[in-house]
């Protein structure tokens, strides 16, 4: 029997509302108790009428020690598998000082620019060192992985071929076969719903015909050999078909990059840039691609402009295609890129610079000359005649046996194939590693162990592909490789950005909650972090155990029968749980199926995964009070009730409210033969009290960067694993390498098998540690915060979209429009900055709006400091509206109010210094968070488009060395 008190328990460090304080909180609401706030909040008869089914919670003690017993279990061998995923070497500055640091992974996506000028830095780092590497001018901040880069350079080719195309679509994309098999599975999910014709061939014997819009290669391909694609690319160029090459990072710092031989985009992954394998995520992929689609390249660009003093800012350019979500008309839902990871590749290359990665592969490269060489002296044959990391030893099956049995007893894994044996080396083998390797291979013919490290001069490249250009040559790849200048370099670009470390981030929506150091320490233990995702599965049973359990957690949380943990992103969530509705109908010969209704409300990733799951969107109404318009749905429904395949709703509703009728919505979609996708960004209202299985729901997807604690981290990670009811069970996605899913499961939607597994970590710890009457305390903390906040503030905004009782759920929106004519909702935004707080949601799903979401986490004090700081800003409104300041000049319109701006010797504004920088007294006394820039002008920068850090010629010479 465990002994604990209160104090022991997790929930009471998450959770951030006192006992103390409780009582004041509903006494501002106006409700007795919080049992009959949620009761008058979460309609009845959808209410959890038991407990549910999940372990009791553990305190963080218990649960470290639980989950070392765990992590274990699994067996960390040394790994030669490759195949996209390798060692590597995080430095211990980027460790310490941007993984395993909350001032960096509780970040939300640089929206408000001014708070994010650090972030934004790293990001436009990591795009120039992407586009110096591959040689085309423009990069976006990271896709998920490199098998869904591939697929949006696929579906953005597809697209702009038959863009003006008025005939018949020129839909055939030939693949190598020599390209990463979950690569290829990845791009045949994707392309199946569009009518793209993937044909994976011989790449030497491709045709280039009339019906080809595009080709992927690998390089160096899955085997590891070299090959020179030059005269397929100049053919290709001449045929006006795109070229998309699909390449390792490291190796271009020794291979002529593909910008230089015809490829129009580059994709790939940066994993070996100091990112743990953690058994097969995260990691950021990269994009790159020429001048001419810089308004095509999915994700996000990180783009230089100005602010209104004229000083160099960063912000996200073209935002109006930001995540190139375009609702109906859009041909990628990207939303969560991985930021986070792309700011430690970044800093990897930073800290190393151009001769430490050139030396890195330099030594990789030479390891590998020397272990083929050895390999070769012992009557082994070598395929790859030109190779960067990776051998491929020829064998028979009684070899491969015989090497594997050897190999794992020796706790050795290497990549096998029907007759070859795969070797893939990387930045953590020394030469002592490949004298051992050479041993065994020489223990398997019964030779004696005869070792020699010397190997002839020169690139086993070819001549003609040996790179000559320069890469990393501005001055921020070339100044910081010392630890201390590599620390404090990290540590002015975090000062720069406001984080939970600073104050509540109120995004409604996004659910900015705790992201707990117990939570987030396992993801570091070499144990998850070190095990390559393509081991054998015995390898990684501590990883299956917490795949099992947290499956069976998320479907007793959403009351459904099963759940896949592959998608790596909210937005690849909704998109996998489509396409889990489309195998069901394509199941049942409903091919015919393909109309999707989608409230008008709703966030704009639905639209666009359901444009990508080849369905046709019909737009539903919403009521004035932000219900989905009940007629409307049902005259849509029947209209396409012979073409109806689903529904896509959010609940509770993208307005932040229990809409009452939504089991009547959901019948009125399976009496017309759909299913009904429930959108799960609003969890957080739900666990404990409610779920999506009890609303009559068919899938849900589960924004574990939202409702089960995993990091935002400045624009990613994310996971969005899918729930499912019995009928679309069998349907959940498989991957070609590690068997999951159903029986008659939909492709992979993500390279690895289990998304980015090692961050699940996170999630299960949020569950293990809250257990059941946790999880359900915090979902009615979430909507006490939420009201608390509407009950301070209803007096002086209008409040928008209310339950039957005057309650909101976990958000709510205020109404900023009856102020347009003196400051605009973007004023109030830039405002909120100098009171030390992130903006809200801002103009979504109501233009001239914010949408405000405290979460569980927020103590009473901190949700009195935004709210005084609101009625603060009314003030301010209410002072302009009578004449007492300025319309152009003024604290509104002039924020934020930068520390240089506020430090001038001269003061011109017509406003105090006082007044602009410490509108409440709390600001002189405690933290005061400032910005480095003023409002940036996203319009010269979207006119100026710069996405990389301009080159200096200085540095060049050196950097080339």
């Amino acid at each position: 029997m465990k002994h604990t008190t209160s104090f022991d328990q997790f929930v009471t460090r998450h959770n951030g509302v006192s006992n103390r304080d409780l009582p004041k909180m509903l006494e501002t609401i106006g409700v007795p108790s919080l049992d009959q706030l949620i009761d008058e909040t979460v309609p009845d008869k959808i209410r959890l009428k038991k407990e549910m089914d999940l372990p009791e919670a553990l305190t963080e003690f218990d649960f470290l020690n639980e989950l070392k017993r765990t992590a274990a279990k699994n067996k960390v061998y040394k790994t030669y598998i490759g195949m996209g995923y390798h060692g590597t070497i995080t430095p211990s500055v980027i460790l310490r000082n941007v993984f395993q640091n909350p001032g960096w992974y509780t970040q939300y996506t640089p929206y408000q620019a001014e708070i994010s000028q650090g972030r934004l830095e790293a990001l436009l780092n990591f795009q120039t060192m992407v586009s110096d590497l591959t040689a085309l001018p423009i990069a976006n901040a990271s896709l998920l992985d490199e098998g869904t880069a591939a697929a949006e350079a696929m579906t953005m080719f597809y697209s702009q071929k038959n863009k003006r195309n008025k005939g018949e679509a020129i839909n055939q994309f030939l693949v190598a076969d020599t390209v990463l098999p979950q690569t290829i599975e990845v791009l045949m999910t994707r392309a199946k719903p569009l009518d793209i014709e993937v044909v994976v061939g011989n790449w030497k014997s491709f045709e280039l015909t009339d019906k080809v819009f595009g080709m992927l290669l690998q390089y160096p391909d899955r085997t590891g050999k070299v090959e020179d694609y030059r005269a397929l690319a100049e053919q290709a160029n001449d045929k006006e078909v795109y070229l998309t090459v699909a390449a390792d990072i490291l190796s271009l710092a020794l291979l002529t990059p593909p910008g230089e031989w015809g490829a129009d985009a580059v994709v790939g992954n940066t994993q070996r840039f100091g990112v743990p394998m953690g058994y097969g995520g995260p990691h950021a992929a990269f994009f790159a691609t020429r001048e001419q689609f810089k308004r095509q390249i999915p994700g996000r660009i990180i783009g230089v402009s100005v602010d209104r003093h004229g000083q160099a800012a960063y912000r996200m350019a073209l935002q109006t295609r930001e995540q190139h979500i375009r609702r109906e008309k859009a041909t990628s839902n990207i939303c969560t890129a991985q930021a986070l990871l792309a700011v430690m590749a970044s800093m990897y290359a930073v800290y190393h610079g151009p001769k430490g990665i050139k030396a890195i592969a330099r030594r990789v490269h030479e390891l590998a000359k020397i272990l083929d060489q050895n390999l070769q002296a012992l009557g082994y044959e070598q395929q790859n005649g030109h190779y960067f990391d990776t051998l491929s030893i020829k064998a028979d099956a009684g070899l491969i046996q015989a090497i594997k049995t050897e190999a794992l007893n020796q706790e050795t894994n290497f990549w096998y194939t029907e007759d070859s044996i795969q070797i893939s080396l990387d930045e953590t083998v020394n030469l002592a590693e490949i004298e051992r390797l050479a041993a065994l291979f020489a223990k398997v013919k019964e030779q004696p162990a005869s070792f020699t490290a010397e190997v002839k001069e020169g690139l086993q490249l070819p001549t003609a592909l040996e790179r000559s250009s320069g890469y990393l040559t501005h001055p921020k790849f070339n100044s910081y490789h010392t630890e201390t200048e590599m620390m404090r370099y990290l540590k002015s670009l975090e000062n720069k950005d406001l984080s939970l470390m600073h104050s509540m981030i109120p995004l409604g929506s996004c659910t900015m909650k705790l992201n707990a150091a117990t939570e987030l320490i396992p993801v570091s233990w070499p144990e998850f972090a070190n095990v390559h995702p393509f081991a054998p599965v015995d390898q990684a049973a501590g990883y299956f155990q917490i795949f099992r359990e947290l499956e069976a957690w998320l479907s007793e949380i959403t009351g459904f029968a099963a759940c896949s943990l592959q998608p790596n992103s909210g937005a690849q969530g909704e998109y996998a749980g489509l396409l889990t509705i489309r195998a069901f109908h394509e199941a049942n010969s409903d091919f015919h199926r393909n109309v999707a209704l989608i409230p008008d409300s709703a966030h704009g990733t639905n639209p666009a995964s359901a444009v990508m799951a080849g369905m046709k969107v019909v737009v539903v109404k919403c009521d004035n009070q932000g219900n989905i318009d009940l007629e409307d749905l049902r005259a849509k429904a029947e209209k396409h009730s012979n073409e109806l395949s689903a529904l896509m709703v959010t609940y509770p509703s993208t307005h932040g409210v229990f809409e009452t009728e939504i089991q009547e919505i959901c019948k009125i979609i399976h009496d017309n033969g759909g299913k009904v996708y429930m959108d799960g960004a609003n969890m957080n209202a739900q666990v404990g009290l409610t779920s999506p299985g009890i609303i009559d729901a068919d899938v849900c997807h589960l924004n574990l960067h939202k409702t089960f604690a995993i990091p935002h981290g400045g624009g990613g990670p994310g996971m969005g694993p899918i729930c499912v009811n019995e009928s679309l069970k069998p349907f959940l996605p498989n991957h070609s390498v590690i068997q999951t899913g159903g029986n008659q499961g939909i492709g992979a939607v993500s390279a690895a098998p289990f998304g980015s597994a090692s961050i699940l970590l996170i999630s299960y710890a949020y569950i293990r540690m809250l257990g059941k009457k946790g999880l359900t305390d915090a979902s009615k903390a979430a909507i006490l915060n939420a009201n608390y906040i509407k009950a301070r503030l209803e007096s002086a905004y209008d409040v928008l979209f209310t339950g039957r009782y005057g309650h909101s759920a976990h958000e709510l929106i205020i109404d900023l429009r009856p102020y347009k004519s003196v400051a605009s909702a973007e004023d109030v935004a830039k405002r909120l900055i100098d009171y030390g707080f992130h903006a809200p949601t801002l103009s979504w799903p109501v233009p001239g709006t914010i949408m405000v979401e405290p979460t569980e986490s927020e103590s009473k004090d901190e949700l009195d400091r935004f709210c005084d700081a609101m009625l603060c800003i009314r003030e301010e409104i209410d002072e302009i509206a009578r004449g007492e300041a300025a319309e152009d000049n003024n604290v509104l319109v002039n924020a934020p109010h930068a520390l240089q701006l506020i430090t001038m010797d001269d003061w011109h504004l017509p406003y105090s210094r006082s007044k602009a920088a410490f509108p409440l007294p709390h600001l002189r006394f405690e933290h005061k968070f400032w910005v480095s820039v003023g409002r940036v002008d996203n319009a010269f920068g979207d006119r100026n488009l710069v996405c990389t850090c301009p080159p200096m010629a200085a540095y060049e010479e050196d950097a080339l060395g």
